[in-house]
């Protein structure tokens, strides 16, 4: 019967193991992440975990990445602070515009759906990387903000001006106890992977923390009553009262399109680490669904977790049925352990935020502010301010306009030159250009790669598919003479095609780069990092000629083992006989 029914499902039985295992780990993951994002929110402890718990199952079942949890997630709870505060500000408290909250919450994972079905799941990912890398940015330091006051065993405010307004007044009120409890937590959670990785550390500081302070009687603030029991429906409390119509779909919009964003970058990352390709628009189906059934029961909204997908990914998960493990682990806690929850100390749960804070910041982006084109670099700083400090949506449009606009810009400064841009569709249908000769000995075991126009933000999305593409190959030549412009989002897109191409075993070589792709490939260490001084050539001919001679005057028997060592950057007998 048991068979029937994987068959019926197309599950395949061997993935079984690995499915339950990596639910559980994640479940375990997320449960502390859920109690504190749901505290943060300003919602509760008990909406958090119902939103991990709704978003966890329904957008694995529905969505189109097999190995993704989803769950409340740092730039969501950050939104849904937005939302709560608006309402209170309406409506005079939680309670009188609970039913606003939650139908906002709705008609977010109505819009995903809509995404979806509207497939616009295929152009988030043109979003400019300074843009992702600012954005990301400044909702970790959001939540950090957000955590200084309970970390000080205080209430919040709700706006990080007022936390800057209010830190004098929270320094000389500070709770000493909640600043050791934190302390401790965040302490716990950095040092305790350095002993073991098999339990993790924000559950250890958890329970670790939490039993000590209860032990010790400490005077600080806990989380309080949860109630337990199966999450009850809360359709009949909707309301649309208290807001403008307007408000409400802004707010939802916000929602939408960050959950979509959110969703779809940790999509990404489960490929690259699983080999597979996800489905951008059913996942937004299937995150739409969730966040719909999370808003139903009075749950916070939830997208794709990058830090829980990936902890599902390593014990073993493959699919579906691991997000739907993740979430009935969460609900089967939920049943029976709300008493043992509410003696949590706040603090505990603004140590956990603080660590996911630092976690989300972009520390690569920052680091590489010197070394890429400072338009890029300015687009960045201007996201992270404006997500901070004003919006988050108007953060994201406000910085795509000026990437856009920035990019023709620099364009234009190519002195008029006609760009075109090539699609990268079918590599086995290469083009050849008029100047290349290659011999047929080595025809078979080498693919040249033609780069027609800049590479920016708008052609990294194509150009990363490169990997999943290509023939058989071992040799890989990216001519560059015709990019008159690699902007950062292009540079990290290159980055990652070379890293994927070396993982493979195959060698990758360039011909024609200009002084303006060397300055940056240089400045991010890709060259020679990646990529041996050996294997840059001024011309395809100058490579052409390096590769036949090298073929004649080696000792090597067969053609395979001197691509296998150029491939595996073995070939320390080679010379280069042209260099840029």
């Amino acid at each position: 019967m048991l068979k029937n029914l994987f068959k019926r499902f197309k599950y395949d039985p061997s993935d079984l193991r690995g499915d339950l295992f990596g639910g559980i780990t994640a479940g375990i993951v997320a449960l502390p992440l859920a109690l504190a994002f749901g505290v943060q929110s300003g919602m509760g402890a008990i909406a958090g975990l119902y939103g991990a718990i709704a978003v966890g199952v329904f957008a694995a079942a529905f969505g189109g990445t097999p190995s993704q949890i989803s769950g409340p997630t740092g730039p969501m709870t950050v939104v849904s602070i937005l939302v709560v505060k608006d309402v209170i500000d309406s409506s005079g408290s939680l309670e009188n515009g609970y039913g606003t909250v939650i139908t906002i919450f709705f008609i977010a994972g109505v819009m995903l759906v809509l995404f979806g079905l509207l497939k616009l799941g295929t152009y988030i990912k043109y979003i400019p990387y300074p843009v992702v890398s600012g954005f990301m940015s400044g909702i970790g330091v959001i939540i950090i903000v957000f955590q200084i006051f309970p970390l000080m065993g205080l209430a919040s405010p709700k706006s990080i001006v007022e936390v800057f307004k209010q830190l004098p007044t929270g320094l000389q009120n500070i709770n000493i106890e909640a600043v050791l409890v934190a302390g401790a937590t965040i302490a716990v959670i950095y040092i305790f992977p350095k002993f073991t990785k098999a339990v993790p550390s924000s559950l250890v500081a958890l329970l670790a923390v939490t039993i000590i302070a209860n032990w010790a009687e400490l005077d600080v603030p806990l989380i309080g009553e949860i109630p337990n029991g199966i999450p009850e429906l809360q359709i009949s409390q909707f309301s649309l009262s208290g807001l403008s119509l307007t408000l409400i779909i802004e707010l939802a919009l916000t929602l939408a399109l960050l959950g979509a964003i959110d969703s779809l970058l940790t999509s990404v990352i489960a490929d690259n680490v699983t080999k597979t390709k996800h489905d951008s628009n059913k996942e937004l189906i299937g995150q739409g669904i969730g966040n719909m059934v999370a808003g139903a029961i009075g749950g916070l909204p939830g997208a794709g977790a990058t830090m829980r997908t990936l902890v599902n990914v390593n014990a073993g998960g493959k699919t579906q049925l691991s997000g739907i493990v993740h979430g009935g682990l969460l609900l089967f806690v939920l049943l029976g352990a709300g008493v043992y929850a509410a003696q949590i100390p706040l603090a505990v749960l603004a140590g956990i935020l603080i660590t996911v804070g630092i976690g989300i910041i972009d520390y690569k982006g920052f680091r590489h502010i010197p070394h890429v084109p400072r338009a890029d670099a300015v687009v960045m700083l201007i996201v992270l301010a404006l997500t901070v400090f004003v919006d988050l949506i108007q953060a994201v449009a406000a910085g795509m306009i000026l990437a856009s606009i920035l990019f023709m810009k620099q364009m234009s400064d190519q002195g008029g030159r006609r760009v075109t841009i090539s699609p990268l569709r079918d590599y086995l249908k290469e083009v050849p250009w008029n100047d290349e000769n290659i011999p047929a000995s080595i025809t078979n075991k080498i693919f040249v790669k033609h780069l027609d126009g800049p590479l920016f933000f708008g052609f990294a999305p194509a150009f990363q598919e490169m990997t999943k593409t290509l023939p058989d190959i071992l040799v890989v030549i990216f001519r560059m003479k015709r990019v008159p412009y690699i902007d950062q989002t292009g540079l990290y897109a290159l980055e990652e095609v070379v890293m994927d191409l070396e993982k493979r075993g195959i060698a990758v070589v360039m011909t024609g780069l200009k002084a303006q792709h060397v300055r940056m490939l240089r400045r991010i260490n890709l060259i020679p990092g990646l990529i041996p001084e050996r294997y840059l050539f001024k011309t395809f001919k100058d490579c052409i000629d390096w590769l036949n001679q090298e073929l004649s005057d080696s000792d090597l028997s067969d053609m395979h083992r001197f691509f296998d060592d150029l491939g595996k950057g073995e070939s320390k007998r080679l010379t280069p006989r042209y260099r840029l």
